[in-house]
C-alpha cells in the first residue's frame, strides 16, 4: 500500500516547509534544466537537458541534445531521491514507449525531443504538498542498463525544481531598506545631540548588516549547500555587491575586453550547454569527470563545444544564480562599492546645503543641527570611514579571490589597490584611536575623557568604538582581524569546501568565545544583541560543516539540516529586523529618545556635547573639556592635523588658551613652555593648577578657595554639586580665581596630586 504524504520522514519534511511557502499557483509543475554523469564511465553525456513534469495531464516532456557512446537495446531505471529519501522507484523500456532513436540506442550525437505519459499511480506517488514547497531539494537519478550484460552503462541525474523559491528580490530589497533606514535614524539622531540614542541604533544596525553579510559568505563557500539554504543566502548577496544591472554588465565585459582580459560567456551559451550549480563535494567532482567552471579563456573558447556539464560553486555559483558572469563579479561589487561610498558623500554634502538653507529661511531654529554644520567636513569624514568598515569584508573577500582568477592584468591592480588600501585606512585608523585611548588613560585614568570629549577624534574615529564600552575600545583591532580571515578563508578556499568549512567554525567559535568572556559592547543588551549573532554564526559554520558530507551521513539528515538552517535563520533575522525597527522607530518618531536607554556606565554621556543641561559634576567637567566649540573653532582647525585635537596633548589655543579652549591666566597665557623631553608624562589638556571645580564647598559667585585652604580637603572628591544652577561654570568668576598676578599655583597642584580619585575615575572602572 502506498502510504500517505505525512506517514513518512520525507512527507513531514515537506509538510513543514510548506508552512513557510508562498501560495502555489494553480499550474503544479516539476521541471530541471541539468542533466549530470554520476558514474565514473558514463557512456552517456548530454550538454542540454530540458525536462518538464506536469501532473494535470500525465506527461513529461524531454528536450536532450547529447553524446552516446551505447548500442543495443536498454532498460532504464528511473529513481526519484527528495530530501535524501528515494522516494519512487520505477523500471522503463523505451521499446515499449517507441522511443525514436533509443530502441535500440545507437552511438553519436543525440538529439530528441519527445513527451513519455505517466500513468496515474506513478503521478499519485508525489505528495501533492511538493508542488509547492520552496527550493525542492529532489533529483531523478536514471540507470541505463544493458539488456544482454545487466551491466549499467551509464547513469545520469537532474536537479528537479517547481518553480518556488525563497530567494525573492523583495527579501533582498526589505533587508537592504531596514539596514540603510537604521543607519540614516542614527545620524540623524546624532544630529540632534541625542548621542547615546544615536550609539544604539548605530551598534545595532552594523550588527545587523554584519549578520547579513556573515548569511552571504555562507552562500560563498564552496560547500555543497541544500537548495533552501542557497536560495537563503542569495538574499543577502546584495551586501556583498553582487546585484545585477544589465548595462553595467555590459560596461563589465568591455572593460575587461578594453584591458586584455577574455569575458566568459557561460550565461550566453546556456542554450547550447548544461550547468549545475550545485555538487555534493569537489571530491566529487573530480571523481566522475565533470568540469569546474573556469573563468576567462576555457569558458569562452569551449562553452559551444562543451560536451560535459559545467559546474559553479561558492563565488562563481553566487553570480550565476544572480545571472552575472563569472569574470564580471569583482568588477560588479566594486563598481557598487564605490556608487554606494559617492551617493553617500554626495547625500551628507546636499543636507549640510539642505540645512543652511532651511535656517536662512526660519524653517528650523539655528541651534538644529548646528555641530553638524559647523563641522560637516569631519563628520563627512568619519562617515566615509564608516562605510569603508561596512564595505571591508566585501572588498575583502572579491579582492583576494580576483588575485586567484586573474581575469585581466587591470582588475588585478584594482584588487590589490582596494585591499591594500582599505586595510591600511581601517588599522591605521585602530591604531589612532588606541593612541588617543592610551593617552587618556595616561593623562585621566579614563579613556572616555579624550575619546568622548574631543568632537574632532569623536566625529572621525567614533566609528570605531563608540559601540564598545570605553575601556574596550581596542576591541576593534580583534574585529578587523576576524573580518580579514574569515574573508581569507573564503577567498582562498574555493578549491576545497571542507577546508573552508573546519576553518570558519575555528574562527566563529574563537570569536564566539571571546565575546562571551569579554562582553565588549556598550551594555548588556548590546552585548546580548551581537553574542547571540555570534551563536547563531558559529551555529551555522557548524551546519556548514555537515554538508560536507563529512560525517558521510544518510542523505535525509542534509536535507533535515537544510531546512533546520533556514528555519533559525529566518526566524532570527526576523527577531533582528523588528528589534533594529524598534529602535529605528523610537529614535525618529520620539522627542526624548535618550530616556529608552540607561546612561552608559563609563560616563561618556558626561563628556559628550549635547542639548541636555549640565546636571552633574561629571557634565561640567565634561564640559570644560570640550570648551565652547563655536564655528569659528570647527573652520580654524586643520582637519587633518592630528595637533589640533586633544588626542595630540596641545593645540593652536597654546598660548592665550587652554587645550579644552579655557582662557588662560596673565601668569601662564604668556609663557612659553619647554618642549616636553623624552620620557615625560603626557600633559593634560586641563591645567592641574587652575582650581576650576573647588571642592571647599564655597558659592561659584565668590572667591574660590585653594585646596590647600581646608583641612579637610582629603575626604573630599575633585568637587561639589553646584549651589546655583543659574551660574555660569567655575572661571567666569566676578574675581580672579587665580590669585593675586604672580603668586604661584604650586601648592594646589600638589594638593590636587593627593586628592582621592574624581567620580568620573571611579565610573570608568578606576579607584585609586
Amino acid at each position: 500500500m502506498r502510504p500517505t504524504s505525512c506517514s513518512t520522514p520525507l512527507g513531514f519534511l515537506i509538510a513543514f516547509l510548506s508552512l513557510l511557502s508562498p501560495l502555489s499557483s494553480a499550474l503544479r509543475i516539476i521541471e530541471s534544466k541539468s542533466l549530470n554523469p554520476c558514474q565514473d564511465d558514463s557512456l552517456f553525456t548530454a550538454t542540454m537537458f530540458n525536462v518538464v513534469f506536469t501532473p494535470h495531464n500525465n506527461s513529461i516532456y524531454f528536450d536532450i541534445e547529447g553524446v552516446s557512446s551505447i548500442s543495443g537495446f536498454v532498460t532504464a531505471h528511473v529513481e526519484v531521491i527528495a530530501y535524501g529519501y528515494r522516494a519512487v522507484q520505477e523500471e522503463i523500456n523505451p521499446c515499449k514507449l517507441d522511443l525514436l532513436g533509443m530502441c535500440p540506442m545507437n552511438t553519436g550525437p543525440i538529439e530528441n525531443h519527445f513527451n513519455i505519459p505517466i500513468s496515474k499511480e506513478t503521478v499519485d506517488q508525489f505528495p501533492a504538498i511538493a508542488y509547492g514547497v520552496p527550493d525542492l531539494d529532489a533529483l531523478v537519478r536514471v540507470y541505463i542498463r544493458n539488456n544482454v550484460t545487466q551491466a549499467n552503462v551509464a547513469c545520469v541525474e537532474a536537479e528537479l525544481s517547481n518553480q518556488k523559491t525563497v530567494d525573492q528580490k523583495g527579501v533582498g530589497w526589505t533587508t537592504a531598506v531596514i539596514a540603510g533606514l537604521a543607519l540614516v535614524a542614527s545620524a540623524v539622531t546624532s544630529g540632534l545631540g541625542h548621542s547615546n540614542t544615536a550609539a544604539h541604533v548605530a551598534a545595532n544596525a552594523l550588527s545587523l548588516f554584519g549578520y547579513f553579510q556573515a548569511q552571504a559568505l555562507i552562500g560563498m563557500t564552496a560547500v555543497f549547500l541544500p537548495p533552501v539554504v542557497m536560495s537563503w543566502t542569495q538574499n543577502f548577496q546584495w551586501t556583498m555587491g553582487i546585484i545585477r544591472v544589465g548595462f553595467l554588465q555590459d560596461v563589465c565585459t568591455w572593460y575587461q575586453r578594453a584591458t586584455g582580459g577574455r569575458p566568459s560567456t557561460l550565461l550566453s551559451n546556456l542554450n547550447n550547454i548544461s550547468v549545475d550549480v550545485q555538487k555534493r563535494s569537489l571530491d566529487y567532482l573530480a571523481k566522475v569527470a565533470q568540469v569546474v567552471a573556469k573563468r576567462s579563456s576555457d569558458i569562452g573558447a569551449t562553452a559551444a563545444t562543451q560536451t560535459k556539464p559545467i559546474v559553479v560553486h561558492g563565488i562563481e555559483r553566487v553570480g550565476f544564480r544572480a545571472r552575472i558572469e563569472g569574470t564580471n563579479i569583482f568588477l560588479t561589487g566594486v563598481i557598487f562599492f564605490m556608487v554606494f561610498v559617492t551617493f553617500t558623500a554626495a547625500g551628507v554634502a546636499l543636507f549640510k546645503a539642505f540645512c543652511e538653507v532651511a535656517v536662512k529661511a526660519g524653517w528650523f531654529k539655528g541651534d538644529k543641527f548646528e555641530d553638524f554644520r559647523n563641522g560637516w567636513k569631519i563628520v563627512l569624514k568619519g562617515i566615509l570611514f564608516r562605510l569603508i568598515l561596512i564595505g571591508y569584508p566585501q572588498m575583502t573577500v572579491l579582492c583576494l579571490w580576483e588575485l586567484t582568477k586573474q581575469d585581466s592584468a587591470a582588475e588585478i591592480v584594482l584588487a590589490i589597490f582596494f585591499f591594500v588600501s582599505m586595510t591600511f585606512s581601517l588599522g591605521w585608523a585602530a591604531w589612532k584611536v588606541f593612541r588617543i585611548a592610551k593617552r587618556s588613560v595616561s593623562m585621566h585614568k579614563n579613556p572616555a575623557y579624550i575619546l568622548y570629549s574631543d568632537p574632532t577624534a569623536l566625529n572621525k574615529w567614533g566609528f570605531l568604538y563608540v559601540q564598545f564600552r570605553a575601556t574596550a575600545y581596542y576591541f576593534i583591532m580583534p574585529i578587523l582581524l576576524y573580518i580579514l580571515v574569515k574573508g581569507m578563508f573564503v577567498a582562498f578556499g574555493q578549491g576545497s569546501g571542507i577546508a573552508q568549512a573546519v576553518g570558519l567554525l575555528i574562527i566563529e567559535a574563537i570569536f564566539l568565545i571571546g565575546v562571551c568572556i569579554l562582553r565588549p559592547w556598550m551594555d548588556k543588551k548590546t552585548n546580548a544583541f551581537n553574542i547571540s549573532i555570534a551563536s547563531v554564526n558559529f551555529l551555522n559554520t557548524i551546519f556548514l560543516l555537515v554538508f560536507t558530507q563529512v560525517f558521510n551521513q544518510p542523505g535525509i539528515v542534509t536535507g533535515v539540516m537544510g531546512v533546520v538552517f533556514f528555519g533559525i535563520n529566518a526566524v532570527f533575522a526576523i527577531v533582528l529586523i523588528c528589534l533594529v525597527l524598534i529602535s529605528t522607530g523610537w529614535a525618529l518618531f520620539s522627542k526624548n529618545p535618550d530616556t529608552r536607554y540607561q546612561p552608559m556606565r563609563d560616563d561618556r554621556g558626561s563628556f559628550i556635547k549635547s542639548q541636555t543641561q549640565l546636571n552633574t559634576e561629571l557634565d561640567a567637567l565634561g564640559a570644560t573639556a570640550r570648551g565652547n566649540m563655536t564655528q569659528t573653532d570647527y573652520k580654524t582647525r586643520d582637519l587633518d592635523d592630528d595637533d589640533d585635537s586633544f588626542s595630540s596633548g596641545s593645540g593652536r589655543h597654546g598660548r592665550t588658551h587652554g587645550a579644552a579652549g579655557v582662557p588662560l591666566p596673565p601668569s601662564t597665557s604668556t609663557s612659553h613652555r619647554s618642549p616636553s623631553r623624552h620620557g615625560d608624562p603626557p600633559r593634560s589638556p586641563i591645567d592641574p593648577n587652575m582650581p576650576l571645580f573647588p571642592s571647599d564647598g564655597t558659592p561659584r559667585h565668590g572667591t574660590p578657595t585653594g585646596y590647600a585652604d581646608s583641612p579637610n580637603h582629603h575626604n573630599r572628591g575633585m568637587y561639589n554639586a553646584y549651589n546655583d544652577s543659574n551660574r555660569s561654570l567655575g572661571y567666569q568668576h566676578q574675581q580672579s580665581p587665580y590669585g593675586p598676578p604672580g603668586s604661584a599655583p604650586s601648592n594646589m597642584s600638589y594638593n590636587r596630586q593627593q586628592n582621592n580619585s574624581s567620580p568620573w575615575q571611579r565610573g570608568a572602572g578606576y579607584d585609586h
